[in-house]
């Protein structure tokens, strides 16, 4: 059993968030496509980590570095009101934590202090490795997701960090940390002159925003919320047919005329007519068919014969 501290939206359903933790569930995932197709659309957790250090950074030497599970083990512990991210084999320590009293959850956490002495409501950031650690932290933190057991063991943390050593004027190291996390995410790039998106490049993480989806094996309706903005997008198979894993699918708003359906808009902004194309990259239902996790890319053009495209990616825990 698990549970979520003040999360994202809770999914549709509870096998998927049962799968996150390695808890193995009987035919709790259905597969959309064929056995090929299946496999590459499964959704898959990550932990992880990720560093950018600013030349003269005490801690990360002016480096960077990734490492991912399995091949540089990722460890946790700790709850929600503090947390330790350790990667044995490459000397690295994340220490987060919220401020005293509180519980961590998805949002922006500035003013950190160093974890272990944090004074006040000050929240807690110690970042280490190579042996080096900093005697005063001055930074921030960002958590996407966490969520915790019955035992308030926290087992899945998605979440980034900016440190400053010593002073709050000091280099900067910057990473990126996961344990067994599923993406969740809205990006989109918009060309100058396309309607929807303003000619605008944004992204949308759990820290400040929240998404809802729903649907089955044919069709998709998205949103997401946060940034002042609202945004939505129905996916679909073209008529009489199932979404399948990998393949791209010419669309318009209405999915007719043999094609699939694509219909994006946002802060109250939407196309009579749309055309285009869409790839959906995972696909993931429940016992009953009813969406568990969604991943795609778009392309939609506003318009009859529009030129300039709103380009975009959603990761709903996928």
């Amino acid at each position: 059993m698990r549970s979520s501290v003040l999360p994202v939206p809770a999914r549709p359903g509870k096998r998927l968030r049962r799968a996150l933790v390695g808890v193995a569930v009987a035919g709790g995932l259905l597969a959309v496509a064929a056995p090929a197709q299946a496999a590459a659309g499964d959704p898959v957790a990550v932990s992880s980590y990720a560093y950018t250090s600013a030349e003269g950074d005490y801690i990360g030497q002016g480096g960077s570095g990734t490492y991912k599970d399995p091949q540089s083990p990722v460890r946790i512990s700790g709850t929600a009101e503090s947390l330790t991210v350790r990667l044995p084999d490459a000397g690295w320590s994340i220490d987060i934590a919220a401020p005293r009293g509180e519980k961590l959850h998805p949002g922006v956490y500035r003013g950190a202090e160093r974890a272990a002495f944090r004074t006040g409501r000050s929240p807690g950031l110690d970042v280490s490795g190579g042996s080096r650690g900093c005697n005063e932290v001055y930074g921030q933190f960002a958590v996407n997701q966490i969520e915790t057991d019955a035992d308030g063991n926290v087992t899945v943390l998605d979440a980034s960090f900016t440190q400053h050593c010593e002073s709050a004027t000091a280099p900067a190291l910057k990473g990126t940390v996961k344990y067994r996390a599923y993406p969740l995410s809205y990006r989109f790039q918009s060309d100058p002159g396309d309607y929807i998106g303003g000619g605008l490049t944004v992204g949308y993480t759990g820290s400040t925003s929240t998404f809802r989806a729903s649907g089955d094996a044919s069709r998709v309706h998205y949103s997401a919320s946060g940034k002042r903005d609202d945004w939505s997008a129905d996916i679909g198979a073209p008529k009489g047919q199932t979404l399948e894993v990998g393949k791209t699918y010419r669309a318009n708003r209405f999915g007719d005329d043999g094609l699939g359906e694509l219909d994006v808009s946002g802060n109250g902004r939407g196309c009579n007519t749309t055309s285009g194309e869409f790839k959906v990259t995972k696909l993931a239902l429940d016992e009953a068919g009813e969406l568990e996790a969604f991943a795609a890319t778009f392309k939609q053009y506003c318009g009859e014969g529009g030129t300039a495209a709103l380009n975009g990616t959603i990761r709903y825990y996928a």
